[in-house]
């Protein structure tokens, strides 16, 4: 795995503090370098990715880019892209995708990923497993020792039918690492979130290391009930951080 330190602060300089979104958006930036014209995009959804598109879109405006065709991982992101004037098509049309941009809820040191805090994963997943490369951009606060590492969500796509049965397999699943398993919600009610496929998120918090991930992906899946899971395991090829001090890219 390569790693460089990209646009360090000269000490001579007064330092210049950035907020998180500053650091997102130079992230973002620096991904959108890595298209080119003639490409099959994979469009992320987040508030990284966000930026990203509207990257794109101004490129596209501006002429610097060509024949891009966009495939969107949301009905939100479907939606920026729209208004951005960036085409758009579907993985029926291109079953192979060039490059992916999008954002990251955790990155191990491995650059596994946990994703879908935003509720996307798994037309994320979809997209982002049919492409050549994938590019993920995160603020240094996502990086984690291992996944799950952060104490924040690790989300899994539920049937709604019979969820709190779902919920309480995939609970006992991780118990061992004191897991507690939880229906995402939303606004004043608590009504349960759902997601574009129509689907019921339940958010596992773990106390402790899962241990082998692809084994602790296979038995999530293995659980009826289960649409998919937000661990991206074995998929980024490339990661770029920002941080306060600059950019730092990873590569496979």
């Amino acid at each position: 795995m390569e790693a460089g330190l990209l646009v360090p602060s000269s000490p001579s300089q007064p330092p210049v503090i950035f907020t998180q979104d500053d650091l997102k958006k130079i992230a973002a930036y620096k991904a959108v370098e890595y298209v080119e014209s003639g490409m099959v995009l994979g469009l992320g959804t987040g508030s990284t990715a966000k930026h990203a598109v509207d990257r794109i879109g101004e490129l596209l405006r501006q002429g610097k880019l060509k024949d891009i065709t966009g495939i969107p991982t949301s009905k939100k992101t479907h939606e920026q892209a729209l208004s951005l004037g960036i085409p758009l098509s579907d993985l029926d049309s291109h079953p192979v995708v060039d490059l992916a941009i999008d954002g990251a809820d955790e990155v191990d040191p491995y650059l596994n990923l946990v994703k879908g805090r935003g509720g996307s994963l798994l037309r994320e997943k979809m997209v982002e497993s049919a492409c050549k490369k994938f590019v993920v951009i995160v603020d240094e606060s996502k990086l984690v020792n291992y996944l799950g590492g952060s104490g924040l969500a690790m989300p899994v796509e539920v049937i709604q039918f019979c969820w709190k049965f779902t919920a309480a397999r995939l609970q006992k699943l991780f118990e061992d690492s004191g897991c507690v398993a939880k229906l995402r919600t939303f606004g004043e009610k608590d009504e349960p979130f759902v997601t574009d496929n129509g689907n019921f998120i339940v958010d596992l918090y773990f106390k402790e290391s899962i241990g082998d991930l692809k084994a602790a992906s296979d038995a999530i899946l293995q659980i009826a009930g289960v649409v998919e899971h937000g661990m991206f395991l074995d998929m980024a090829t490339t990661v770029i951080v920002a941080g306060e001090l600059g950019l730092t890219v990873k590569n496979k």
